[in-house]
């Protein structure tokens, strides 16, 4: 954390990579660490400025093959990302994050191209859109509860020795309709939209933890189990019905 307490939360090419409203999660970080009286303050890194490398919680989101592309080339050209991975700071990927991040991603037109190599992983496009809720149950003792969130991608996602899966899916895709996402150090990638993190409070405190070194005190918000139980409850409806069709 920054010497002067202020956590900073770098909301990564969000012109390029906000698709889907993932600019969400990182007003959720810097909410839910205002509510426990830690100041944070978001910032914005647009498509042709600088990444410092001097933040402590990154946020990738989604997008489409295209801006994928301009990304991971803005991110290779401007390292402050990979330098700050180095440095042990907290990073979320979301859907194009979790592709990017890997050692290369093929697109739907067969073109592939080179990620960051963050993550022991490799992506490519599968025969079909996945779209639907998603229930994971979390592994290896990242948090409890249920993992719940919205996806909306084409890719599967292999990982590799040096990476482990966020989640066991139990209804939806994630990376191959096995397993959901990846974690790797402090890196955590999910294909959940939703946001995620408004949806999974518990995984939002998980990278606070990582990025202040303290685990945060619980928040009373009746409101987000109520939304959760909803959540979850929508996916096994969707399920129910597939499996009576």
């Amino acid at each position: 954390m920054r010497s002067d307490s202020t956590v900073q939360i770098a909301l990564v090419l969000p012109d390029l990579l906000g698709t889907y409203g993932d600019f969400g999660n990182a007003v959720v970080l810097q909410k839910r660490l205002a509510w426990r009286g830690i100041p944070a303050e978001i910032v914005p890194i647009n498509f042709g400025q600088a990444v410092p490398e001097s933040c402590d919680i990154y946020v990738v989101g989604g997008g489409e093959d295209t801006a994928q592309t301009l990304a991971v080339k803005h991110l290779q050209d401007n390292p402050g990302l990979q330098h700050a991975v180095r440095r042990g700071a907290t990073v979320l990927g979301v859907c194009a994050g979790i592709q990017l991040f890997g050692d290369h991603f093929t697109r739907a037109d067969g073109v592939t191209r080179p990620g960051l190599g963050l993550i022991d992983s490799t992506s490519h496009a599968g025969p079909n859109r996945a779209i639907g809720e998603v229930l994971a149950k979390p592994l290896g003792g990242l948090f409890d509860g249920v993992l719940t969130g919205f996806e909306n991608h084409q890719g599967r996602t292999t990982l590799g020795p040096a990476a482990r899966p966020l989640a066991q899916v139990t209804v939806g895709t994630g990376n191959d309709g096995k397993v959901e996402g990846a974690v790797q150090g402090k890196i955590v990638c999910t294909y959940l939209h939703g946001p995620v993190l408004p949806r999974n409070p518990q995984l939002a405190d998980l990278l606070i933890e990582w990025a202040t070194g303290t685990k945060p005190a619980p928040l009373d918000l009746p409101i987000l189990d109520q939304l959760r139980a909803e959540r979850v409850k929508a996916a096994q409806r969707t399920t129910d019905a597939s499996s009576r069709g």
